[in-house]
């Protein structure tokens, strides 16, 4: 209705914090019960108090009581109700952090960001820290919990590359989790945005709308993130941008923007899963050519799944350069080969098989560029197995 107040948007975490805590009780539940039995333990919550007094100022209430209002304020509108204790460290990078202990929050302030924010700014920085205590505690800890297995799991030196990645993208989806936190503190998203650019400027005075303005030219690049903790800040302000306004693919374009198509390159756990379903998928198609089930070939694919059985082909069409990189293309490329070497007798009409894949994959041209690379073929000799491009039998 006309005049009504745009209702704001819940902080929920995002899928991919949900998909990760579900992979974790799933497949890792002896880790689980672990980590959430010790994600409370008294020695660190003791260290934690010990460093931040030993190396950071501690802003007492009376001494800076707006500020102490401010976040009594966040925590309400969060639903929290826990002890807030402020300190002030002494490096002069303009930031904020939150160090988490089970029913408290510690809030480090960095540098002069305290001056150079306006009170709506600073709201902001406060329910971006505050926000990350929300999602530590809500659903009983499990994201909590899904964070505590990684951070051990990125301690020993021969954490998997999976692992890795699962950590980098775990962070990178909470600061955008974060953000949203800041922005309801706010009540509107300007300010959060504004603040994130002050804090990576250092400057007193800054625009979110003409820093959106610029943020949306990059976007029509199309740009993944690299980063290892947080988001680049344009794409944060974006993420934000587009959440508060409801636009109802904001989730798609987050994954095409923090995680990118599926690579060889960026498995971590979850599409480790999913390249596994690919495979078994792939393989069914190839194997569902008349020509190609051979008892060799079936064979071959039992070499790689020992239960194989009756399989569910895969749509070629979820296989195309819009949603799979060339490293994955190669990949399942590789995996015909195998299969056609595995069986001389029909191997011609494996390959040819593979070809009209790799076609419905819109990935012709690469497939034949891999015969020539891996199996060794001439040109002539792919055209006299496949014909000319576009016209594979």
């Amino acid at each position: 209705m006309d005049g009504e107040t745009p209702k704001m948007p819940a902080l929920e975490p995002l899928p991919y914090h949900r998909d990760i805590v579900q992979y974790f009780r799933d497949h890792e539940p002896e880790v689980w019960a672990w980590s959430a039995s010790q994600a409370a333990r008294e020695d660190h919550a003791h260290e934690v108090r010990a460093t931040l007094l030993r190396e950071t100022y501690r802003l007492d209430p009376n001494g800076h009581p707006e500020v102490h209002a401010d976040c009594a304020a966040v925590m309400k509108a969060f639903g929290l109700d826990a002890p807030v204790t402020l300190y002030q460290a002494g490096d002069g990078a303009m930031n904020a952090a939150l160090f988490f202990i089970p029913g408290e929050a510690h809030l480090i302030f960095h540098g002069p960001v305290l001056e150079k924010l306006s009170r709506e700014e600073r709201v902001a920085l406060i329910g971006h820290e505050l926000a990350h205590y929300k999602l530590w505690v809500v659903d009983e800890g499990a994201f909590h919990t899904a964070s505590h297995i990684l951070d051990h799991a990125l301690a020993y030196a021969g954490a998997s590359a999976s692992h890795m990645e699962t950590a980098r993208l775990y962070r990178l989806h909470t600061e955008l989790y974060a953000d949203r936190g800041a922005a309801i503190a706010a009540g509107k998203p300007s300010p959060a945005i504004a603040t994130l650019v002050k804090t990576m400027t250092g400057l007193s005075s800054v625009d979110a709308d003409a820093y959106l303005r610029q943020a949306a030219e990059l976007d029509a690049e199309g740009e993944i993130s690299k980063g290892v903790t947080h988001p680049e800040i344009f794409m944060r302000a974006q993420a934000l941008h587009k959440w508060w306004g409801g636009e109802p693919l904001v989730d798609e374009w987050i994954a095409s923007r923090v995680q990118g198509k599926l690579s060889m390159q960026g498995l971590d756990l979850r599409r480790q899963q999913e390249l596994t379903r690919i495979t078994r998928g792939f393989l069914a198609r190839l194997l569902n050519e008349p020509a190609v089930n051979s008892e060799a070939a079936i064979g071959m694919a039992q070499r790689y799944f020992p239960d194989w059985n009756s399989e569910t082909p895969i749509d070629a069409g979820a296989l195309g350069p819009d949603r799979v990189d060339a490293s994955v293309h190669d990949y399942l490329f590789a995996l015909s080969f195998d299969v056609a070497m595995a069986d001389p007798e029909v191997k011609d009409e494996i390959l040819r098989a593979g070809a009209a894949i790799a076609r419905a994959m819109n990935a012709e041209e690469p497939y034949r560029a891999a015969l020539s690379r891996d199996l060794r073929l001439q040109k002539r000799v792919v055209t006299k197995l496949l014909g000319t491009a576009g016209t594979v039998p």
